[in-house]
């Protein structure tokens, strides 16, 4: 059936639930996980007219958010492999263009299935929203499965 699935997480309540959906297709299908997040490049001011920040406190908060989805993709991964996923791999991207960076994703690591949330957090933090899945949905060429 699949061969290799997606799963885009931001470790909002609703993706813990698309991980878990992803991790039950692909041990039905005995297909490979690969666990996505992606991670916004810290500006260099919030918006035009504020204190710029300087290089080592963008740097200091590039490296937490950095830490921060590494270790949720890490317990996707490792939870993954504790169920029996065959293979599991995580993955950390940062971008602007998180609908981007997933489909990219998924084309790059040759993943016949995109498995993701609805919507996910709601803050400047945030890692994916409605309207990044509705992007996949419309701009991906292989299939999506939106959780609700």
């Amino acid at each position: 059936m699949y061969k290799r699935i997606l799963v885009a997480t931001d470790g909002s309540d609703l993706s813990v639930r698309a991980v878990a959906t992803a991790i039950d297709l692909a041990l039905l299908s005995g297909a490979e996980l690969v666990s996505v997040t992606v991670v916004h490049q810290q500006p260099y001011g919030y918006f035009e007219g504020s204190i710029v920040l300087n290089q080592r406190e963008i740097e200091t908060m590039q490296e937490q958010s950095d830490a921060t989805a590494q270790r949720l993709v890490s317990v996707v991964q490792s939870t993954a492999l504790a169920k029996g996923v065959r293979s599991a791999q995580a993955m950390v991207m940062r971008s602007n263009q998180i609908a981007e960076a997933i489909i990219t994703a998924a084309k790059n690591r040759q993943c016949d299935l995109i498995v993701m949330a609805s919507h996910g957090r709601r803050s400047l933090a945030r890692l994916l929203l409605g309207s990044e899945t509705l992007h996949v949905l419309t701009h991906s060429h292989i299939p999506v499965l939106v959780l609700r």
